[in-house]
């Protein structure tokens, strides 16, 4: 069968590619043609455009580049309806992929499966209608968008399981690196314990967060290290001018492996924060934003959701403590931080709730389920069935 997908960033490749992998597990004539990236192009396929082409994140990069936007989604448009796969597999991105959809819906049949739903239960919870009318199948990777979908808005839908719980299950099962090794790699010290500092992947988000991380994790240097998580995609440089005057480390691409020797970690919050959790690492949420008491109004009257966490919004609880908004600064940092270093019962506390939010997301090796249902589906509508 013939597979068109289309992501828009890095952890859209990544999710896409593994998909991939299961779906030609399962359909060896399966053919791939994409909106995608590295990952994707190593399965196999034809990439029609590369997913950088297609990213701008934030209001005013959108309105710079918008006549780059709606020239790449005529071409998508238009490969599409050229090569009539059947089916095209959107991986998260709604900006663009919402639309994608709309138009299959109103110019031909050709079946739309949604694969990481858009996060409409956050905000944007209009979405739903343009999602029931134009998308086949949503398949969701977080469990508490059952009830969301379901529940709320009576849209069946397929939890598959959660692709994150898979990717870390999986480091932790092959990797074999002790903490002596890793810090020696690293020119790290073998005789302190380790606090990470996730500041995000992006140019803003580290500018925001990661000087009052430094600042507050920095009242542990003494007993601690502390080791930033370099994105792969910023310079070195970029870093440099924060952790200046600073006692830490920066190791680059090394995330699963720094997390699996940490102690305790700063996190800004994202996925990262869900990874943190299923290595078993207590952390403090810290998202810094501007007029942070307009957002801290706006949390509490127009968000839909109680938490920024993938922790707490799985656990339906505060597992770990969010400084967002009004609630950010040095001083909370420092506190939650010492918190959670060993022997304190917080510290437990907040590793019995990281089982809690294992239990729930469950043991399903999520691309291998959700393609299962998709090759399932299609035969069947192969088949007139």
């Amino acid at each position: 069968m013939k597979y068109y997908l289309i992501v828009g960033e890095a952890s859209g490749d990544l999710h896409a590619s593994r998909l991939m992998r299961s779906l030609r597990r399962l359909d060896g004539e399966a053919d791939f043609r994409f909106f995608g990236g590295d990952l994707m192009s190593a399965v196999g396929g034809t990439r029609v455009k590369h997913y950088r082409e297609l990213a701008y994140m934030g209001f005013v990069p959108v309105l710079l580049h918008l006549r780059t936007i709606f020239k790449n989604m005529a071409v998508c448009k238009r490969d599409i309806v050229e090569w009539q796969p059947d089916v095209v597999i959107l991986v998260d991105y709604p900006g663009f992929n919402l639309d994608i959809a709309k138009f299959l819906h109103a110019n031909n049949s050709i079946p739309v499966y949604y694969y990481i739903s858009p996060k409409i239960w956050a905000w944007k919870e209009y979405r739903i209608k343009n999602i029931k009318r134009d998308v086949s199948e949503m398949f969701s990777i977080l469990p508490f968008e059952v009830q969301f979908y379901e529940g709320k808005h009576h849209f069946p839908i397929h939890y598959v399981g959660n692709p994150t719980a898979d990717e870390v299950t999986e480091f932790l099962a092959s990797y074999t690196e002790t903490f002596d090794d890793f810090c020696r790699k690293n020119g790290l010290s073998t005789d302190k314990p380790l606090i990470a500092l996730l500041a995000g992947s992006r140019r803003q988000e580290i500018k925001d967060n990661l000087p009052a991380m430094l600042e507050a994790a920095s009242r542990y240097a003494g007993k601690y290290q502390l080791v930033v998580a370099g994105a792969p995609s910023i310079p070195h440089e970029y870093y440099d001018k924060f952790i200046s005057g600073h006692d830490v480390s920066v190791v680059y691409d090394q995330t699963y492996p720094l997390l699996a020797h940490s102690t305790s970690a700063l996190v800004t919050s994202g996925t990262a924060t869900l990874e943190t959790a299923l290595f078993g690492v207590p952390q403090v949420v810290c998202y810094e934003t501007p007029i942070p008491k307009v957002i801290a109004f706006l949390r509490k009257h127009l968000i839909k959701v109680r938490y920024i966490s993938l922790v707490n919004l799985i656990a339906d609880r505060e597992v770990v403590t969010e400084l967002v908004a009004d609630t950010f600064s040095v001083e909370n940092i420092a506190k939650e931080l010492g918190k959670l270093l060993p022997g304190s019962t917080e510290r437990t506390a907040m590793l019995d709730g990281y089982a809690e939010v294992k239990r729930r997301l469950g043991k399903k090796n999520a691309p291998d389920n959700a393609a299962e249902i998709m090759v399932g589906l299609l035969k069947k509508e192969s088949k007139g069935q």
